[in-house]
């Protein structure tokens, strides 16, 4: 029989099994040898929620990502005003996973303010072309900026871009991309500082969605930034190449809306 105080531990062990399970299966999947991006593979897409069943969202959810950022069902909405980004420089790592490049930032990285509630800078990394889509149109790459708040609630900044100019955040990690590419590596990149990360203007499209991977997690907050930022041609290629896997995209394909509601916040309205 057990004591009280065997009981408590055994409690608070629990406790800890089940946080740390809600934790694990709410961040993305990291080995890609365990999904692909080919639409007729057994890996592929349309085959992720039947490959584990902790990722059965990815096949019966009702609010996955990413979707057509559709003018004619968006509501222009005021309230939530302009982003309240308080980021600082903080030390970081570059992963190659494979499926995709990611910068992780290993300290506190600052945050973003959404409805009074601090969502704490994780991650960002990169898909091509873009995963979400503005008026049917895909643009050449999409940059996604992860959040997380106490309750272990996912924020994503998503930013489009199209080719043109370099992207100079971009730029500032070239080297570092091209010394883990085609390896599994992971190295330290030194203090990476996400101020520098460039949104430009003040609208964007909010609505509630999931993780484009598996285990697509839903109950993510989607802020997809309208104004569209410019990438050399030679960026996107690197960020392909570096992965050096079998895909020419690392883009989920287009999910049902389900008629939930997308709204174009413009703070801008409030100046009028």
């Amino acid at each position: 029989m057990l004591d009280i105080g065997n009981l408590s531990i055994f409690a608070f062990a629990l406790t800890l099994v089940i946080f740390n399970s809600k934790l694990i299966t709410s961040q993305e999947v990291e080995n890609e040898r365990e999904f692909d991006y080919w639409l007729g593979s057994e890996k592929g897409p349309h085959k992720w929620g039947e490959i584990h069943k902790e990722w059965h969202a990815c096949k019966n959810g009702e609010m996955q990502s990413p979707i057509d950022l559709l003018h004619k069902k968006v509501e222009i909405l005021q309230k939530y005003g302009k982003l309240k980004r308080n980021y600082t420089a903080s030390n970081a790592t570059l992963k190659n996973r494979g499926h995709d490049i990611m910068l992780q930032w290993k300290g506190d990285a600052g945050s973003l303010k959404i409805n009074g509630t601090e969502y704490m800078l994780q991650q960002c990394h990169w898909h091509s072309p873009s995963e979400h889509t503005v008026n049917g149109k895909r643009y050449d790459l999409e940059m996604h900026l992860v959040h997380l708040d106490p309750n272990n609630t996912i924020a994503v900044v998503g930013v489009l871009f199209e080719i043109g100019q370099p992207d100079p955040f971009l730029s500032e990690l070239e080297n570092n991309i091209w010394a883990i590419g085609d390896s599994h590596e992971e190295v330290d990149v030194g203090v990476i500082d996400p101020r520098h990360i460039k949104l430009g203007g003040k609208q964007y499209y909010r609505y509630m969605g999931s993780l484009t991977v598996p285990p697509c997690t839903e109950g993510v907050i989607w802020i997809m930034n309208k104004r569209v930022r410019p990438i050399s041609r030679e960026q996107v290629q690197l960020l392909r190449t570096a992965v050096h896997d079998y895909a020419k995209q690392n883009a989920r394909p287009l999910q049902s809306l389900n008629n939930r509601p997308i709204r174009l916040v413009d703070p801008t309205i409030l100046q009028g």
